[in-house]
């Protein structure tokens, strides 16, 4: 008899679940299931206005897609529910919810729903850049050893930041909660009644190095009360691809799958989507392009990479040493164009053509010659996560002229995410992590303009993950591990890993032309985020201070 895992991906948007046979890795149903309530960025539910650089998440969307989109799937799939073993799911991270002791969300508390800080804070929640500026001068003035880990400097988006903004922001809330977990880890909880924290997000986004988290000496010395959050994610992680429960009854309910079930420890959506595009082997880098893009890699040791996002020992697969980097908007830049840039004549145009905005621009720009356009862009309408780590940098474009045609902003765009790619991979060979093999997934490799231009860009064959949802077959494998199907997460891949689509090898002539775009790409780059000037800063001040009168 076949027997088949389920795999949920929780995106930024929306939750998606596939169900795969174990023996392959063959994908025999899927579903995806849109947020209500999506990315809360502007005014709570029914509630007050939003501050600038906030983006929130409603705990009850994610339970949504536990209810409808895993019962779809499994309908889809046309098998019998009792033929699941197992079930894994990803998140996002760090998207961190406060909840009680018993895993309610403080957002799904009466008395405090029309509280911001009560909510779950999504991974682009960028407005705690302040606590993480005076965290990174602490651990800089301390020399704490640990911070060398996140390549020097400590992120806007992860835990420690956000938690020390709602202790000062709204102490009430941080008081109330007893624990403060990663939503990848919370819903594992909702659905085997046992709590656990995967050693991935505890590693990348919590700090947790050498088993244990920052000092209580340290926290006190940002603030008096933030010693009390380390009792709230106390835990030993557990590490990725164990079982951490059983499905319960009343979980049983929901997704339709046999109470009993294997539930797999919870992880990040980049990381676990490694196991999906078999790239967990030493040397091999994964670019998860998508509202974000992830770049996730295994080694054998352990080196310090300036600008990295962090590098956790067990954080990818047991046994290795799991790096990640990253770009805070590649996606979220693209739409945010086409959404609000982009001239209405060109959307009518891509109507009667039957496409999509997105296609119509790759179309219009994909023959101009590198240069062409005399533009350049820097990528950080979202911040710049790696290598500067820095959410209160914006986006740059210069060498507009009365000729620039909206095509060809388009075009600067996306080479920017790539040049702002290559900036990371550079910075890895020179800290002494060679990468040998790049490969892409998410979304995003729908473009092959795209493609096409990382790998002119970055100069190597780039690989092509041959699965529409990569994160939630990544998440499938684990389930497969923790079902005891496979012995490891390593063998697990081998066997039910996604094949390559297809690879995009280098055009010589064309890489010659981006290398020249890309020396002064890092000019503009060096400029505005290392130091040359603070004007993007100032303007952000500007903003924030006008909006608050």
């Amino acid at each position: 008899m076949s027997r088949y895992v389920v795999g949920v991906d929780f995106g930024t948007l929306s939750g998606r679940a596939v169900v795969v046979d174990v023996a392959d890795g063959i994908e025999r149903g899927s579903a995806v299931h849109p947020y209500r309530h999506g990315a809360i960025t502007e005014r709570l539910p029914d509630g007050p206005s939003l501050p600038p650089d906030w983006a929130l998440q409603d705990p009850a969307d994610h339970r949504e897609v536990l209810r409808v989109a895993v019962p779809a799937a499994v309908r889809a799939a046309g098998i019998d529910p009792a033929e699941v073993i197992g079930i894994g799911l990803d998140a996002t991270s760090c998207t961190v919810l406060p909840s009680l002791a018993d895993g309610t969300p403080l957002a799904e508390l009466p008395e405090l729903r029309d509280r911001p800080h009560a909510w779950p804070k999504l991974w682009k929640h960028h407005a705690a850049q302040r606590q993480a500026d005076r965290i990174n001068a602490l651990a800089r003035e301390r020399a704490e050893p640990w911070l060398a880990r996140y390549g020097g400097r400590v992120s806007a988006e992860w835990q420690l930041a956000k938690a020390l903004q709602v202790l000062e922001e709204d102490p009430e809330v941080f008081r109330r909660a007893e624990r403060w977990i990663e939503t990848a880890d919370w819903l594992v909880w909702r659905l085997c009644g046992r709590e656990t924290r995967n050693v991935s997000a505890a590693g990348f986004k919590g700090l947790r190095q050498d088993g244990r988290y920052p000092s209580p000496k340290f926290l006190a010395a940002l603030h008096p009360g933030l010693p009390d959050l380390l009792p709230k994610v106390d835990g030993p992680p557990a590490p990725l691809g164990a079982r951490a429960g059983g499905l319960t009854p009343e979980a049983a309910r929901w997704t339709g799958l046999p109470e009993g079930v294997a539930v797999a420890v919870g992880t990040i959506d980049a990381h676990v989507t490694a196991a999906a595009a078999r790239s967990v082997a030493p040397g091999r880098m994964l670019a998860v392009l998508g509202t974000s893009t992830c770049l996730i890699m295994n080694s054998d040791t352990c080196h310090e990479v300036p600008g990295v996002c962090g590098v956790v020992e067990g954080g990818v697969t047991a046994g290795g040493w799991g790096y990640e980097a990253g770009q805070s908007g590649v996606g979220d830049i693209f739409a945010w164009y086409v959404e609000r840039a982009l001239p209405a004549p060109y959307a009518d145009r891509a109507r009667r053509l039957g496409v999509s905005p997105y296609e119509l621009l790759d179309t219009l720009v994909a023959e101009q010659p590198v240069g062409g356009h005399g533009l350049l862009a820097l990528d950080w309408h979202s911040g710049n996560r790696s290598v500067l780590m820095d959410h209160e940098l914006s986006g740059v474009l210069v060498g507009l002229t009365l000729a620039t045609r909206p095509e060809e902003i388009w075009r600067a765009l996306l080479e920017a995410t790539a040049f702002g790619a290559r900036t990371v991979v550079e910075a890895f060979t020179a800290a002494g992590v060679p990468v040998d093999e790049l490969t892409a997934a998410g979304g995003l490799t729908r473009s092959r303009l795209l493609l096409r231009s990382y790998a002119d860009v970055l100069r190597r064959p780039l690989h092509v993950v041959d699965t529409e949802h990569p994160a939630a077959l990544g998440a499938a494998i684990h389930a497969a591990v923790a079902a005891g199907a496979y012995p490891d997460v390593e063998t697990a891949s081998e066997a039910m890993g996604a094949a390559h689509r297809e690879t995009w090898h280098p055009d010589p002539a064309r890489a010659a032309s981006y290398d020249e775009l890309y020396a002064e790409y890092r000019a503009l780059h060096d400029h505005f985020g290392r130091g040359g000037t603070k004007v993007l800063h100032h303007l952000r001040t500007l903003r924030n201070r006008a909006l608050r009168r």
